[in-house]
């Protein structure tokens, strides 16, 4: 693939909860990066906006977003690049601050017809009080990735809303909980790249179980009917469709046996050569290199 783009920035690190899982993608990224040809600069992004500016002066060619997490896949960095003028990977400023809206992200997915689990948005002393919804359910913050913040109710609804383990504002998103098996697919433009099952000891597929080694098992291909594996493919390119993403994403499902229900598309997903992307991408004959690559030859501004 010739080179459009030949100075990438990397953007990593940044203030969120996902701070540590988002160095090890920049510096994946940036690795694979300087042995493709590029010339890399890695950025550790703070709170400090005019300090992204001036690390960014001159600027590159592009950068290589590989923030996860509030600030750097909300929209909110996008805007800073849309303002600065430098072309940048994945999704852009809407696309990536409606998916990190779990309500509006869901009505849209709803609307294209793609089930999602039913759900209420209410204040975290009416869900204290209890009667919103009966467990089983699952409290997930209306704003957070990689499941932070996520807990399955069975019994009691008070711990985790208890104000040293809820950080993450007044309202909380209640979801009815969707028993079976975890499915992921990673959309690479106008293609989706495999299915994987995610199978894990721990109760779901929590922060832990993604980022702890030995947290989580990936099978690849997933061992499912043809016509689930198919149907989950089509969902994630009419997800990442409906949401207008660019790049790569990656869309997660909840499969009942019956049923496929969506549960978030992750507009910036881990880019490690073990996370699920890059697995996928392997599977279908993309190697790491040639798949960041990809995503900077396809940056660009809003």
């Amino acid at each position: 693939m010739s080179k459009r783009y030949k100075n990438v920035a990397v953007l990593m690190g940044g203030a969120s909860a996902e701070r540590d899982v988002s160095l090890v993608s920049g510096r994946a990224v940036a690795n694979a990066l300087g042995d493709e040809g590029y010339v890399v600069s890695e950025i550790d992004v703070g709170r400090d906006v005019s300090a992204l500016a001036r690390a960014l002066s001159p600027s590159p060619d592009a950068v290589f977003n590989a923030l996860h997490g509030r600030f750097g896949e909300d929209g909110a960095i996008q805007g800073v690049l849309n303002i600065l003028g430098i072309p940048y990977t994945h999704s852009g400023l809407m696309a990536s601050a409606i998916a990190m809206d779990k309500p509006m992200a869901k009505r849209l997915f709803s609307e294209a017809g793609i089930k999602v689990a039913p759900h209420v948005i209410a204040s975290r002393d009416d869900v204290l009080k209890g009667g919103v919804m009966a467990p089983p359910c699952v409290l997930k913050p209306i704003n957070e990735g990689s499941s932070v913040g996520v807990h399955i109710i069975h019994e009691s609804i008070s711990e985790p809303l208890s104000e040293q383990n809820w950080p993450y504002g007044e309202n909380v998103m209640v979801e009815q909980f969707i028993p079976g098996r975890e499915l992921t697919v990673a959309v690479m433009g106008d293609k989706p790249l495999a299915v994987t099952e995610i199978t894990t000891g721990r109760e779901f597929y929590d922060y832990d179980a993604k980022y702890t080694d030995g947290g989580s098992a990936h099978v690849l291909p997933a061992d499912i009917e043809k016509s689930v594996y198919d149907e989950a493919m089509r969902l994630a390119q009419l997800a990442h469709d409906t949401l207008g993403c660019r790049g790569v994403s990656r869309a997660d499902f909840r499969f009942d046996g019956k049923d496929i229900y969506i549960l978030e598309v992750n507009t910036q997903p881990g880019m490690t050569p073990t996370s699920l992307v890059p697995e996928q991408a392997a599977l279908v004959g993309i190697g790491f290199g040639e798949l960041v690559t990809w995503m900077v030859e396809q940056a660009e501004c809003d």
